[in-house]
């Protein structure tokens, strides 16, 4: 017994001194920690910026540069600081920053978003007539022309979408939108992010924090997150968000921590080195991009699914629900201070649009952000996330305030919910004239339908609805705008940054699409072994005009076949389309930053394929044998490759779809070939088609290539200059040179025709609304006469 007594109390005293020896060695760390933090603290506000403390490899703290920081370091700093374990571990860390924030006092700029007796109309085309039937399509056509001539006018009606709607979208506050489909909400959300459709009309006035709209960039102020899932398939859901990050930048970010840091220093505050290393990293060119995607990908659970294609119908990608998250993350990594969300809740399960949702607010809680989400048909515990509520009906604002009062407003209106009835499914139903009548609780007074007009009206005169007012009569004091909450540059980077991000986006769409470039670099080799084969005994005769004749033939199938090579830019060109105009809406990049890097990544491959057609063809044939004739001959055709590649784009930019783009890209084909000047020779040429021989660059082709061969040693005895007369073609060794330039000047033209219609144009096919004739209800207006409606067709119709 005194045996064991002995023992347990050297067990006892082995771990005591173990204890201690552990706390030691612990103090000892934060010793090290903190005074590797106060020699950081030492250094200028420049170098601290760049600099961060973070353990070593052999344990002890150290002072790093964030531009060396590894992926290892960053994994380090992701899993010290969000603990997935926990539930709250985002809320958490964004209360960690804002703490950071709140000890030195520093303001993080908010945005307070009104809106004013807006109102926003569109002309509609009554019955049945826009329906794309065959018939209709034509009729379309040829009204639509008359119509441009003055000589036909088209009905049209115009109805109004929103009616003076008026509020205001307080930061700090997560505001849920409803109302039922065709209500107007998708309208509002982009009138209120700054990007009302073309074709629309809209009066009244929205402000951030009293700034009107043309003061500032809305595009990259806020975001508008769109229910349409439109992305790049064939990159992952990682490059997708990345390039994103990479387009939208910093914003402001490096400036706040830049004053955090120098105010810290001021007041001797020690950050947390994980911390403060996270954050240096969010903001440093190189690393933010990584950072804030691991996050977002953290986020919005789609680290599953990180490395995988998007995808689309032809091509297998993320679920359907994930690529929704895609959408929402794409806007979430931008340095935004409103959120204006379209049904972000299609095709997710409850589950994860009570995640989503719940993040959210935990970023518009502690940041004090602006949010307004719209959600068809929200779960109970989605709904109780959110702090205000808007109600929409046939365009007008039926309830706005907070969610706990809602349910007192519509019963001052008569209506109850039902103890066990969903508020959200109630607060839809009863806008609607065939579930409302449910819902009457007054059994004294006979039902009636109650319209969402009456509701807006009973709203203003309701008590919410007069503090609604007196806000709105109290106009925002300019003075309390914080300088970083609005932002008034186009572009989130500088456009060497933005061309580098493109070209970078350029380069993985090619090698993602590897076999399309081999199988068409396979059949371009194959027609040149054709032509090889087939001209192969012409190489003996060089002493006839018909024998040059001959070799101006092999020459005009050499050019059909690498003018043909571009044709499938047609196709390449126009599926990118879609997401270009997505983020030109969103300031993203310009236009040329789009068209460019397409150039540049196939000017060597166009250089390599005409390379290897020229080597296979240029010696069976038998072309004059000199160095320097070879090298001419293989310049100009691979100058044909980048005209052809850059004409193609250009008819892509254009036309904008698949079918009308195939038509034009074979005209264009047509127009290139019979105008040559070996089909027809320049004399043969109508003079009122002139113009059409000299606008041709493979005129300049065929010249080119054509004096260069016929001019050389080959052809002996002024057999060459007689070829070239039979056939029209100028004699004169410059012309070879005008040709070069004329290609050079083609490509060029090319490119900058592609730019400006990228840059003006909008995307293919016009939305048009057709309302039924018994559905209108004529008000009377100051302008006319006006039409509201509240059941609208839409079709998209091809213009």
């Amino acid at each position: 017994m005194a045996h064991y007594r002995a023992s347990s109390e050297e067990e006892n005293l082995m771990n005591r001194n173990s204890s201690r020896q552990n706390n030691e060695e612990e103090d000892e760390q934060e010793a090290m920690k903190y005074a590797a933090i106060e020699q950081l603290q030492r250094l200028p506000t420049y170098d601290r910026a760049r600099k961060a403390v973070l353990r070593g490899i052999t344990g002890g703290f150290k002072e790093i540069d964030m531009k060396d920081l590894g992926f290892m370091e960053r994994r380090e700093l992701f899993d010290k600081l969000m603990t997935l374990d926990d539930e709250d571990w985002h809320g958490e860390y964004l209360r960690r920053l804002k703490s950071r924030f709140d000890r030195v006092s520093l303001d993080l700029p908010t945005i307070e978003v009104r809106f004013e007796d807006m109102n926003v109309t569109a002309e509609a085309y009554p019955g049945s007539k826009v329906v794309p039937t065959v018939m209709n399509s034509y009729v379309t056509i040829v009204k639509g022309v008359g119509n441009k001539t003055g000589v036909l006018r088209m009905e049209k009606k115009r109805i109004s979408i929103l009616k003076d709607v008026s509020g205001i979208i307080k930061p700090g506050r997560l505001t849920l939108l409803l109302g039922p489909p065709g209500s107007g909400k998708s309208t509002l959300l982009k009138a209120l992010s700054g990007k009302i459709e073309t074709g629309l009309k809209c009066t009244g006035k929205v402000t951030y924090n009293g700034h009107e709209l043309h003061e500032f960039v809305p595009e990259r102020t806020a975001a508008y997150i769109d229910q349409y899932d439109v992305h790049l398939p064939d990159l992952t859901v990682r490059e997708t968000l990345k390039f994103s990050t990479k387009c939208q930048g910093v914003g402001t970010g490096y400036d706040m921590l830049a004053e955090l840091l120098r105010r810290e220093k001021d007041l001797k505050i020690k950050p947390d080195p994980y911390l403060d290393a996270l954050m240096k990293a969010s903001v440093m060119k190189g690393h933010k991009e990584n950072v804030v995607t691991d996050y977002i990908l953290k986020v919005l659970g789609l680290e599953i699914c990180a490395d995988t294609i998007v995808g689309d119908h032809m091509k297998r990608g993320i679920s359907g629900g994930q690529k929704k998250r895609v959408t929402t993350g794409e806007m979430l990594v931008g340095p935004v201070g409103a959120f204006f969300m379209d049904n972000i809740s299609d095709g997710l399960d409850s589950s994860t649009t009570f995640q989503i949702v719940k993040c959210v607010k935990q970023m518009i809680h502690v940041f004090d952000k602006t949010a307004l989400i719209s959600l068809l048909q929200p779960p109970p515990e989605t709904f109780e996330l959110f702090d205000d509520v808007l109600i929409l009906g046939e365009g007008r604002i039926v309830y706005q305030g907070p969610r706990e009062n809602t349910l007192e407003f519509f019963e001052s209106m008569g209506f109850k919910c039902p103890a066990r009835k969903g508020i959200a499914d109630y607060l839809q139903e009863i806008l609607s004239r065939k579930d409302q009548e449910q819902y009457w609780a007054n059994p004294d007074i006979p039902y009636c339908y109650v319209s969402a007009k009456q509701f807006a009206e009973g709203f203003k005169i309701h008590a919410l609805g007069s503090v609604m007012r007196s806000q709105l009569a109290t106009p925002f004091e300019k003075w309390k705008n914080h300088r970083a909450a609005l932002t008034k540059t186009k572009y989130g980077a500088s456009k060497l940054e933005l061309l580098k991000a493109c070209l970078e986006r350029e380069w993985i769409l090619m090698k993602r699409n590897r076999r399309t470039f081999f199988l068409k670099s396979i059949q371009l080799f194959l027609n040149a072994f054709i032509v090889s084969v087939v001209f192969s005994q012409q190489k003996k005769y060089h002493s006839t005009v018909e024998d040059g004749i001959i070799y101006m033939g092999a020459i005009y199938l050499e050019m059909q076949m690498i003018v043909f090579s571009g044709f499938f830019e047609l196709p390449m060109t126009i599926d990118k389309l879609p997401v270009f105009y997505k983020q030109r809406r969103f300031s993203f990049y310009p236009s040329w930053a789009f068209s460019l890097p397409a150039s540049i990544i196939t000017f060597p491959l166009s250089f390599f394929e005409v390379f290897f057609v020229v080597l296979i063809t240029y010696f069976f044939i038998g072309y004059d044998l000199t160095i320097t004739s070879f090298l001419r001959h293989y310049l100009v055709l691979a100058l044909c490759g980048q005209m052809s590649y850059g004409l193609f784009r250009c008819i892509a930019a254009v036309t904008r779809n698949h079918v009308v783009s195939n038509t034009m890209g074979c005209l264009a084909v047509m127009w290139l070939m019979t105008f040559s000047g070996y089909v027809l020779s320049r004399n043969q040429v109508h003079k009122w088609l002139t113009w059409a021989y000299w606008t041709s660059p493979l005129m300049y082709i065929q010249t080119a290539i054509s004096v260069n061969e016929f001019r050389s040693k080959s052809w002996k005895d002024g057999l060459g200059v007689a070829v070239l007369k039979s056939r029209g073609f100028f004699v004169e060794t410059y012309w070879y040179w005008i040709g070069i330039l004329a290609l050079i000047m083609s490509t060029i033209l090319s490119n900058i025709i592609t730019s400006l219609c990228l840059a003006f144009l909008k995307q293919y096919g016009v939305s048009k609304i057709a309302v039924s004739r018994d559905e209108f209800e004529e008000v009377d207006s100051s302008n006319g006469k006006e039409y509201s409606t509240t059941k609208t067709e839409s079709f998209d119709s091809k213009a």
